[in-house]
């Protein structure tokens, strides 16, 4: 184990109201100055990211039986995206296509005070030794099944059809978000850079409330 201590969406929708028309009421509660609609929402937001972790300690896992960390462009990938985040990579290991040996790596880590969220990068697919999903399951308290469903629509821009045969997964274990991408680099690139980095904070401070 190598330890490192170290879209705007918004739309304009034009319904055909004019705003200067003499006629037209004011709705309610926005006459002198009330807003408290507009409160209430900003108060809804922040106390619904009130526990988010702003600064995470991430723990990297590559499953593999061929790489090593030296050639690992895939955990290469991840690294760099928790890193461009402004976040801190805590601890970076190479396990075999072993259940115990990744169930029980991923089972250690979870339970590390500064590990915040766990990736594994590797043995998603549908080989015999493709194992990391049925080693990991176990361990979640929570399956977290939108992960898996947006991984694979945003994939499937990439590889059409072919992301029939990705098992990507996440979940929670031990309060600790912990998310399965294939091994591919491009696959660890898009789903670190696009949601898991996005999310991790939000989910890792929900998970762990006491």
């Amino acid at each position: 184990m190598v330890d490192f201590q170290s879209r705007d969406t918004s739309r304009g929708f034009d319904d055909g109201d004019d705003e200067s028309d003499p006629d037209r009421e004011e709705p309610h509660g926005e006459e002198s100055g009330d807003d408290e609609s507009h409160d209430h929402h900003d108060h809804d937001d922040h106390d619904h990211h009130a526990h988010d972790v702003e600064s995470l300690g991430a723990a990297v896992v590559t499953v593999s039986s061929s790489r090593s960390l030296s050639d690992d462009p895939a955990g290469d990938a991840i690294v760099a995206a928790f890193e461009a985040a402004g976040h801190s990579v805590v601890s970076r290991d190479l396990i075999g296509d072993d259940y115990d040996g990744v169930q029980g790596s991923v089972n250690a880590l979870v339970r590390r005070g500064d590990v915040d969220v766990v990736v594994t990068t590797g043995g998603t697919g549908v080989t015999p030794d493709d194992v990391t999903v049925e080693a990991i399951e176990p361990l979640f308290d929570k399956h977290l099944p939108g992960f898996g469903e947006l991984f694979r629509s945003l994939s499937f821009e990439e590889i059409g059809t072919k992301i029939v045969g990705t098992r990507a997964a996440a979940g929670i274990a031990e309060g600790t978000p912990v998310f399965c991408l294939p091994g591919s680099e491009n696959a660890a690139r898009l789903g670190a850079e696009e949601i898991i980095v996005e999310e991790a904070g939000h989910l890792a401070g929900l998970s762990d409330r006491e």
